[in-house]
Protein backbone atom coordinates (compact mmCIF):
# COMPACT_ATOMS: atom_id res chain seq x y z
CA UNK A 1 0.00 0.00 0.00
CA UNK A 2 1.25 3.70 -0.78
CA UNK A 3 2.18 5.91 2.18
CA UNK A 4 -0.85 8.11 2.48
CA UNK A 5 1.54 10.67 4.71
CA UNK A 6 2.89 11.26 0.89
CA UNK A 7 1.88 14.67 -0.49
CA UNK A 8 0.86 13.02 -4.28
CA UNK A 9 -0.15 15.71 -6.92
CA UNK A 10 -1.30 13.43 -9.82
CA UNK A 11 -0.78 14.31 -13.29
CA UNK A 12 -2.48 13.33 -16.58
CA UNK A 13 -0.29 11.71 -19.39
CA UNK A 14 -1.28 10.89 -23.28
CA UNK A 15 0.50 8.51 -24.91
CA UNK A 16 -0.27 8.70 -28.92
CA UNK A 17 0.91 8.77 -32.41
CA UNK A 18 1.51 6.21 -34.79
CA UNK A 19 4.13 4.14 -33.53
CA UNK A 20 3.86 0.91 -31.76
CA UNK A 21 4.22 1.14 -28.02
CA UNK A 22 1.56 3.44 -26.73
CA UNK A 23 -0.61 0.78 -24.41
CA UNK A 24 2.82 -1.06 -24.08
CA UNK A 25 3.60 2.18 -22.51
CA UNK A 26 0.86 2.62 -20.18
CA UNK A 27 0.95 -1.10 -19.09
CA UNK A 28 4.53 -0.27 -18.29
CA UNK A 29 3.36 3.03 -15.65
CA UNK A 30 0.94 0.27 -14.30
CA UNK A 31 3.00 -2.30 -13.63
CA UNK A 32 5.29 0.50 -11.82
CA UNK A 33 2.18 1.73 -9.69
CA UNK A 34 1.07 -1.56 -8.90
CA UNK A 35 4.91 -2.55 -7.58
CA UNK A 36 4.46 0.46 -5.66
CA UNK A 37 1.27 -0.31 -4.01
CA UNK A 38 -0.52 1.83 -5.92
CA UNK A 39 -4.30 0.43 -6.88
CA UNK A 40 -4.98 0.59 -10.67
CA UNK A 41 -7.53 0.78 -13.27
CA UNK A 42 -7.31 -0.07 -17.00
CA UNK A 43 -10.40 0.45 -19.35
CA UNK A 44 -9.54 -0.57 -22.60
CA UNK A 45 -11.93 0.88 -25.23
CA UNK A 46 -12.56 -0.74 -28.99
CA UNK A 47 -10.31 -3.44 -27.60
CA UNK A 48 -12.17 -7.19 -26.82
CA UNK A 49 -9.92 -9.78 -27.84
CA UNK A 50 -9.81 -12.05 -24.28
CA UNK A 51 -6.11 -13.34 -25.63
CA UNK A 52 -3.79 -10.86 -24.89
CA UNK A 53 -1.46 -11.29 -22.67
CA UNK A 54 -2.73 -8.11 -20.45
CA UNK A 55 -5.80 -9.57 -20.11
CA UNK A 56 -4.55 -12.73 -18.78
CA UNK A 57 -1.85 -11.59 -16.38
CA UNK A 58 -4.72 -9.20 -15.09
CA UNK A 59 -6.72 -11.40 -12.56
CA UNK A 60 -3.17 -12.26 -10.71
CA UNK A 61 -1.96 -9.02 -10.10
CA UNK A 62 -4.62 -8.02 -7.00
CA UNK A 63 -3.99 -4.34 -6.96
CA UNK A 64 -4.65 -4.34 -11.31
CA UNK A 65 -8.09 -4.25 -12.88
CA UNK A 66 -8.50 -4.76 -16.36
CA UNK A 67 -11.68 -3.77 -17.98
CA UNK A 68 -11.84 -4.55 -21.87
CA UNK A 69 -14.81 -2.05 -23.31
CA UNK A 70 -14.69 -3.09 -26.79
CA UNK A 71 -15.25 -6.29 -29.22
CA UNK A 72 -12.61 -8.63 -30.54
CA UNK A 73 -13.19 -6.76 -34.30
CA UNK A 74 -11.97 -3.92 -35.36
CA UNK A 75 -14.46 -0.70 -35.48
CA UNK A 76 -15.48 0.43 -38.47
CA UNK A 77 -14.85 4.37 -37.82
CA UNK A 78 -17.34 5.13 -40.80
CA UNK A 79 -20.04 2.80 -39.36
CA UNK A 80 -19.55 2.00 -35.81
CA UNK A 81 -21.87 -1.23 -34.81
CA UNK A 82 -24.51 -0.33 -32.21
CA UNK A 83 -22.63 -2.88 -29.92
CA UNK A 84 -19.39 -0.86 -30.70
CA UNK A 85 -20.97 2.06 -29.32
CA UNK A 86 -22.64 0.92 -26.83
CA UNK A 87 -19.70 -1.16 -25.29
CA UNK A 88 -18.02 2.23 -25.78
CA UNK A 89 -20.17 4.14 -23.65
CA UNK A 90 -20.58 1.18 -20.78
CA UNK A 91 -16.74 1.28 -20.51
CA UNK A 92 -16.63 5.36 -20.14
CA UNK A 93 -19.31 5.04 -17.70
CA UNK A 94 -17.39 2.89 -15.22
CA UNK A 95 -14.48 4.99 -15.73
CA UNK A 96 -16.09 8.26 -14.71
CA UNK A 97 -17.42 6.13 -11.89
CA UNK A 98 -14.44 4.80 -10.53
CA UNK A 99 -13.28 8.67 -11.34
CA UNK A 100 -15.85 10.34 -9.38
CA UNK A 101 -15.36 7.46 -6.24
CA UNK A 102 -11.69 7.69 -6.02
CA UNK A 103 -11.20 3.93 -6.32
CA UNK A 104 -8.18 4.11 -8.19
CA UNK A 105 -4.35 5.64 -7.56
CA UNK A 106 -4.35 5.58 -11.46
CA UNK A 107 -6.63 5.06 -14.40
CA UNK A 108 -5.42 3.86 -17.71
CA UNK A 109 -8.04 4.80 -20.48
CA UNK A 110 -6.44 2.57 -23.08
CA UNK A 111 -7.16 3.82 -26.84
CA UNK A 112 -9.96 6.73 -25.65
CA UNK A 113 -8.19 9.02 -27.98
CA UNK A 114 -9.23 6.59 -30.82
CA UNK A 115 -12.64 5.75 -29.27
CA UNK A 116 -12.77 9.87 -29.28
CA UNK A 117 -11.78 10.13 -32.94
CA UNK A 118 -14.51 7.01 -34.01
CA UNK A 119 -16.72 9.12 -32.50
CA UNK A 120 -17.68 6.35 -30.07
CA UNK A 121 -16.48 8.79 -27.10
CA UNK A 122 -17.66 12.42 -27.14
CA UNK A 123 -14.82 15.11 -26.84
CA UNK A 124 -16.49 16.84 -24.14
CA UNK A 125 -17.10 14.10 -21.89
CA UNK A 126 -13.62 13.15 -22.02
CA UNK A 127 -12.39 16.69 -21.54
CA UNK A 128 -14.93 17.06 -18.56
CA UNK A 129 -13.78 13.69 -17.35
CA UNK A 130 -10.45 15.23 -17.05
CA UNK A 131 -11.51 18.19 -15.66
CA UNK A 132 -13.08 16.47 -12.63
CA UNK A 133 -9.68 14.10 -12.23
CA UNK A 134 -9.01 13.75 -8.05
CA UNK A 135 -5.91 16.07 -7.82
CA UNK A 136 -4.01 12.69 -6.66
CA UNK A 137 -5.00 10.63 -8.90
CA UNK A 138 -3.12 9.58 -12.26
CA UNK A 139 -4.70 9.42 -15.23
CA UNK A 140 -3.26 8.08 -18.52
CA UNK A 141 -5.25 8.44 -21.73
CA UNK A 142 -3.13 6.30 -24.67
CA UNK A 143 -4.20 5.78 -28.93
CA UNK A 144 -3.53 7.29 -32.05
CA UNK A 145 -4.99 10.85 -33.15
CA UNK A 146 -5.22 12.81 -29.58
CA UNK A 147 -7.25 15.75 -30.10
CA UNK A 148 -5.48 18.84 -29.78
CA UNK A 149 -7.92 20.15 -26.79
CA UNK A 150 -6.89 16.56 -24.35
CA UNK A 151 -2.93 17.14 -25.41
CA UNK A 152 -3.38 21.28 -24.43
CA UNK A 153 -4.94 19.74 -20.79
CA UNK A 154 -2.51 17.15 -20.33
CA UNK A 155 0.24 17.38 -17.67
CA UNK A 156 2.51 15.03 -20.30
CA UNK A 157 2.20 13.99 -23.96
CA UNK A 158 4.78 11.45 -25.67
CA UNK A 159 3.77 10.96 -29.62
CA UNK A 160 5.21 7.48 -30.39
CA UNK A 161 6.76 7.88 -33.99
CA UNK A 162 7.16 4.64 -35.98
CA UNK A 163 10.56 4.92 -38.14
CA UNK A 164 9.79 1.76 -39.38
CA UNK A 165 7.48 -1.38 -38.58
CA UNK A 166 7.70 -5.14 -39.64
CA UNK A 167 4.26 -4.62 -40.32
CA UNK A 168 5.44 -3.66 -44.20
CA UNK A 169 6.72 -6.72 -44.63
CA UNK A 170 3.66 -8.69 -43.57
CA UNK A 171 4.40 -9.70 -40.46
CA UNK A 172 1.45 -9.99 -38.78
CA UNK A 173 0.97 -9.36 -34.62
CA UNK A 174 2.74 -11.77 -32.74
CA UNK A 175 1.28 -13.50 -29.15
CA UNK A 176 3.24 -12.00 -26.04
CA UNK A 177 4.36 -9.15 -28.39
CA UNK A 178 1.43 -6.64 -29.57
CA UNK A 179 -1.41 -9.01 -27.99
Amino acid sequence: MKNKNEIKIGQIQVYTGKGKGKTTAALGQALRACGQGWKVLMVSFMKGDPNCGEVKISPKITNFRLIQSGLPTMVKKERPSPEDMRMAQEGFQMAKKAIIQKEYDMIILDEINMAVNYNLISLDDILDLMDKKPTEMELVLTGRSAHPEIVKRANLVSEILEIKHYYTKGIDARQGIEY
